[in-house]
């Protein structure tokens, strides 16, 4: 499942050994990934099993790090099913020195994952790729629940380093050289929870916000998980329909983002997406100094069926009659949930 690193130790990255990878994932709360995955037919790896195993280890980190994230996976599971959905799980990363999407992607193009496209954010200096899983059920799970249910897209953004300003990039510089070959363990750095550099000072942390809210959430995150999307068309109830379970969020005390209106919706209104305010966390910089730091959020997806499928019978409906992709406004618009101006009017519970 999932990891949110965001207190770190210098340059060390400590690697997990296969038993104590499957211990972690034995103990996680039982919630259930399904995707929403157009990818061709493949047969299962025989990495699969340690592939789940790695990301429930980065869910099990992002949950536990976001209280928001997993007191709203536990609301709707009690007033739905048990078996929730993934859309998609996403990161953020640095575009230089090879700590870009590469740094991640690699990973789980590895495990069979295919790119798909690519999206441009240029007021945020960013550039985003998405990728889709392999579309086969588990030999350990079947089509069940858990991890071992179909897999959810990943998307993995960048910003580009060299439009930063000179002292931006320099101290983004001065960090990923500190990590050494950081960059090449990336998914471990995430399943740990575990910067992969040193923690930065908290005048470094001001400096990059002042500039991109995005690169100081990276600099003190890392690899962490940026946030999960609950698929809610995947849903059993009245909360299916996206607009519902917004509405049940908000009555049950959670702040969603406002950023555009709290319903974000494609230009060709097939993907509908909506997200809380990202958890502010505790965070000790390098100098000593203590103060919060906006951590992750979660996410809400409604993918609609596609017009030549429209007439299709509802129990014939499957995820490849669906509206796939992501959308640069909407992406755009859901980038602001750790934004300063998003985490200050939270209204937690």
């Amino acid at each position: 499942m999932i990891t949110i690193p965001s207190s770190s130790s210098p340059i060390s990255v400590k690697f997990l050994s296969p038993s104590t990878m499957i211990h972690s994932a034995k103990t996680l709360p039982k919630f259930s990934i399904v995707s929403a995955s157009k990818s061709p037919q493949k047969s299962p790896s025989v990495g699969d099993s340690f592939f789940r195993n790695v990301l429930s280890s980065m869910e099990q980190v992002y949950l536990n790090k976001n209280p928001t994230a997993k007191s709203i996976v536990e609301l709707v599971r009690s007033a739905d099913v048990d078996r929730i959905c993934y859309d998609h799980i996403a990161y953020r990363t640095f575009g230089v020195n090879a700590y870009g999407i590469e740094s991640m992607s690699k990973f789980f193009m590895d495990f069979g994952y295919s790119q798909q496209e690519e999206l441009r954010f240029p007021q945020k200096k960013l550039k985003a790729l998405w990728f889709s899983p392999p579309n086969f059920t588990s030999v350990n799970g079947g089509g069940g629940g858990g991890v071992h249910g179909p897999l959810p897209r990943i998307f993995i953004s960048e910003l580009l380093v060299d439009q930063m300003s000179v002292k931006a990039q320099e101290i983004i510089r001065k960090y990923v050289e500190l990590s050494g070959a950081g960059y090449k363990h990336a998914p471990i750095s995430s399943a740990i929870g575990c910067l992969p550099w040193p923690k930065p000072s908290h005048t470094e942390f001001q400096q990059l916000a002042s500039e991109s809210e995005y690169a100081a959430w990276t600099l003190v995150n890392g690899y962490s998980v940026n946030h999960v999307t609950i698929s809610t068309h995947r849903l059993k109830s009245r909360l299916k329909n996206i607009k519902n379970l917004n509405q049940f969020i908000e009555e049950n005390g959670f702040k969603l983002n406002s950023e555009g209106g709290v319903l974000k919706v494609s230009p060709d209104a097939l993907l509908l997406q909506s997200s809380t305010v990202a958890d502010s966390i505790p965070f000790e910089f390098s100098d000593g100094f203590k103060n919060s730091v906006p951590g992750s959020y979660i996410e809400f997806a409604e993918r609609l069926v596609l017009p030549e499928y429209r007439d299709l019978p509802e129990d014939k409906i499957e995820e490849i009659h669906r509206r796939d992709g992501f959308e640069v406004g909407n992406a755009d618009k859901i980038f602001e949930s750790t934004s300063k101006d998003q985490v200050t009017r939270r209204g937690a519970k």
